[in-house]
């Protein structure tokens, strides 16, 4: 599943700096539909190259990171239960700024 997933606010320190990744993810365990739930442990395993525990709190994303798919609030659409499609945009925004 080709998915385009960005990071902001300071998360992109994270991976590298890199902001923008185009990324295709494969299905795991014959799953028909990957979930947030398992596009964060994709993006723990896979993108997060120090610090993961500024960006994730067991299986799901620090307090303070907002998660927007194709511009909508992961709220919004069921958090770790919201299905992922193909060509779907999944942003992290941390609006914890240091001062």
């Amino acid at each position: 599943m080709q998915l385009t997933i960005e990071f902001g606010g300071g998360l992109e320190l994270l991976c590298d700096s890199k902001k923008i990744h185009n990324v295709n993810i494969e299905q795991q365990n014959g799953e028909d539909k990957l979930t947030m739930k398992g596009l964060l442990s994709w993006v723990r395993t896979n993108l997060i190259k120090e610090r993961p525990e500024m960006f994730m709190k067991g299986d799901t994303v620090r307090p303070g990171v907002l998660v927007l798919v194709n511009d909508c609030d992961w709220e919004l659409s069921g958090q770790l239960n919201t299905s992922l499609e193909e060509k779907d945009v999944v942003v992290f925004i941390s609006t914890l700024h240091g001062g």
